[in-house]
């Protein structure tokens, strides 16, 4: 059908991939610890939609630039790793005093969290190059309709990663419910994120 084939490795497969741990889940979980399940589905749509951007280029041939050109994919991982970090350092500023004070401290605006889904996702210059060699290897090589395929196991990829997405912000959520998680935990929590944030990101910088 339209020239795709082993479909349901594909599927089995790209579960696997999204389950895989990084910027994206990280985000995820920190938004639904912090601020409910419903800000961490909101920043999972933002990573959706970061996902149709990185689909659509490589459908396009746009992701090819990033693997053919040194400079390019240089400058996008950069601005990915600078973003990446600038989100650490928000997590490492928590203070203890942040964390036990009397006023609740306001949420963060749901056109943010999904901001900040959309561009953790659209930054890294590893999703682009992901769609780029795994999604062609489940598409015939004479298929009439190639971008077309290309777009539709795109969707199916995004569809599947976005389920998962909403279970691990709903399981987040109810996990920091049931423990109670007191104030000082939960700043030491932000900063255990916020030093893996770190990590991503620098381990992002120095890839090539």
């Amino acid at each position: 059908m339209l020239g795709i084939h082993d479909l349901g490795l594909f599927i089995v497969s790209g579960l696997l991939l999204n389950i895989m741990p990084g910027p994206d889940s990280l985000l995820i979980m920190s938004r639904s610890a912090t601020q409910g399940a419903r800000a961490g589905c909101v920043a999972a749509l933002g990573i959706g939609a970061g996902v149709f951007v990185h689909m659509f280029a490589a459908a396009l041939g746009l992701s090819a630039i990033l693997s053919t050109s040194a400079t390019a994919f240089t400058v996008v991982k950069y601005v990915g790793a600078a973003y990446i970090l600038y989100l650490a350092a928000g997590l490492l500023r928590s203070t203890p005093r942040d964390a036990i004070a009397v006023a609740p401290v306001a949420p963060m605006p749901f056109s943010r969290i999904f901001a900040q889904g959309f561009l953790t996702n659209v930054l890294n210059p590893k999703v682009a190059l992901f769609f780029l060699a795994f999604v062609p290897q489940f598409i015939h090589a004479d298929a009439q309709y190639k971008a077309f395929a290309f777009i539709v196991l795109g969707f199916i990829f995004n569809v599947n990663g976005m389920l998962w997405c909403f279970a691990l912000a709903l399981f987040t959520a109810r996990a920091k419910a049931r423990m109670k998680v007191s104030p000082q935990v939960a700043l030491w929590l932000n900063r255990a994120t916020g030093g893996l944030f770190v990590w991503l990101g620098v381990k992002l910088a120095l890839s090539k």
